[in-house]
């Protein structure tokens, strides 16, 4: 797929966004791991907000993989769908404690068979805390992406495949928050703010509505 502005909406990216930090808040890669868990359909402040009372208690998985499961989804309840993420991380939990010695695997195969993991999940992990060249897409990204014309995808899947075509392996995870953040700031899923946006003459989703 070819897009002509690829170099220019980096610097663009880079001159505005500069080095964004994770979103997250974590101290281990299995904080992490549990709050990007958490974040399915919940924004990153409201995990950041449950989380920094989980974290004092829960810092590595035998200390969640022993917890109730109804007294946990009392803990995390305001993130939505807590019932199965409560399921999730506790068994999780378990399998990182006996068959891992109560750690997170840097294996992408390994992470995406732990309950509630999915391949995005996988690619922060291994993107944020293992520092590998890995580009997640969740709704922002996708979004994003395919309105900019960086990508021409319909499924995540194929727009990671697009993006990680044309972008340097060593921006991905740069690029994944920048259009996170993008997305957060400008490219709304409704009502975006394409004529404030300093990509919109780059844009493919503009180009269609002038």
């Amino acid at each position: 797929m070819k897009y002509r502005y690829t170099d220019k909406v980096i610097n663009l990216f880079e001159e505005n966004y500069g080095e964004l930090k994770p979103f997250l808040n974590f101290n281990n890669a299995f904080q992490l791991l549990v709050a990007v868990v958490l974040s399915a359909q919940c924004t990153d402040k409201r995990v950041n907000i449950i989380t920094d009372k989980l974290f004092k208690v829960y810092s590595k998985p035998s200390d969640l993989a022993i917890k109730n499961p109804k007294e946990f989804e009392d803990e995390i309840k305001t993130c939505g769908m807590f019932h199965n993420k409560a399921k999730n991380l506790i068994e999780t939990s378990k399998i990182l404690s006996e068959k891992y010695n109560d750690d997170v695997p840097a294996n992408f195969d390994a992470l995406v068979s732990l309950p509630g993991v999915g391949r995005k999940s996988a690619n922060v992990i291994l993107g944020t805390y293992f520092n590998e060249d890995r580009f997640p897409v969740d709704t922002h990204v996708f979004r994003v992406a395919n309105r900019l014309g960086l990508a021409d995808s319909d499924t995540p899947e194929k727009t990671e495949n697009d993006l990680t075509g044309i972008i340097p392996s060593n921006l991905w995870m740069k690029m994944h928050r920048w259009l996170i953040y993008h997305g957060r700031t400008y490219c709304m899923a409704r009502n975006p703010k394409c004529s404030d946006c300093f990509l919109k003459n780059y844009c493919r989703y503009y180009k269609k509505l002038l």
